[in-house]
């Protein structure tokens, strides 16, 4: 092994701080880099497509739907729908935690903004899973819908939803390209009154004259149907609604 000359310690030690600062320089001069180059990555327009990220997490990019049973379709549903729908969470009219905490502190100028972006969307309908119910089901969700019950007083969804079901503007929404078990959720919810619009609370009252057996046979009719050829909600006063409050919110 060879021997180090003391006399040449002193420079070593001193070469050994003077590269562990170069090397410290060098990497803070990298850290510097990467941290500007990471800030640059992350910064983002204040623009409405920004602002709505939090919502497409769950609905999809352009509000087209999810997998999930529970999270629906915006996209192309009346802004006025999607405004109250927006309202009664912020003001804690309908109960879900995350939508409430969500919008807890947002400004009616942003809930339009909101509004807005997602009916404006024209993303595909979702191709919606097969429901193993049978005939006859389906039969007595296709009459409900189409036709309603005079006896009982149940009115036609195409009533009030349009005849392609694609709703009405400004605030009856579309009911096509939504999940069986989300509809069926929804009608329960206003018929046991967790469910409360931030305005008119038509369904309600019509709702109350359901059964579960019609609430699971409308659901399952509804999304069995396919996706609409135009699937723009009617122009609003097109239809005489069958329900004469105003601003006639259905689900």
């Amino acid at each position: 092994m060879r021997k180090i000359d003391c006399r040449h310690s002193g420079f070593l030690g001193a070469f050994r701080e003077v590269a562990v600062l170069v090397a410290i320089a060098m990497l803070s001069t990298v850290a510097g880099r990467l941290h500007a180059q990471t800030q640059s990555s992350l910064t983002v327009s204040d623009s409405t497509a920004t602002r709505v990220m939090a919502c497409t997490a769950c609905h999809g990019e352009r509000g087209q739907g999810s997998e999930d049973d529970y999270f629906p379709r915006l996209a192309g549903k009346p802004a006025g729908y999607l405004y109250n729908q927006l309202v009664s969470f912020r003001d804690g009219q309908r109960k879900y935690p995350p939508m409430n905490y969500l919008l807890a502190y947002l400004p009616d100028t942003y809930l339009h903004e909101m509004a807005g972006y997602f009916a404006s969307q024209q993303a595909p309908f979702p191709v919606l899973p097969r429901l193993s119910v049978g005939p006859q089901v389906l039969a007595l969700g296709k009459k409900l819908v189409l036709k309603g019950d005079a006896a009982r007083h149940i009115p036609a969804c195409v009533a009030c939803h349009g005849a392609s079901l694609t709703g009405m503007s400004p605030d009856i929404p579309g009911l096509l390209g939504l999940h069986s078990k989300y509809i069926s959720a929804q009608l329960g919810a206003s018929r046991y009154g967790t469910r409360i619009a931030s305005k008119s609370n038509c369904m309600q009252p019509l709702t109350k004259l359901l059964s579960e057996t019609d609430i699971t046979a409308v659901s399952a009719y509804l999304s069995s149907l396919p996706a609409p050829a135009n699937p723009a909600p009617a122009p609003a006063g097109s239809l005489k609604l069958a329900l004469s409050c105003e601003g006639a919110e259905a689900r």
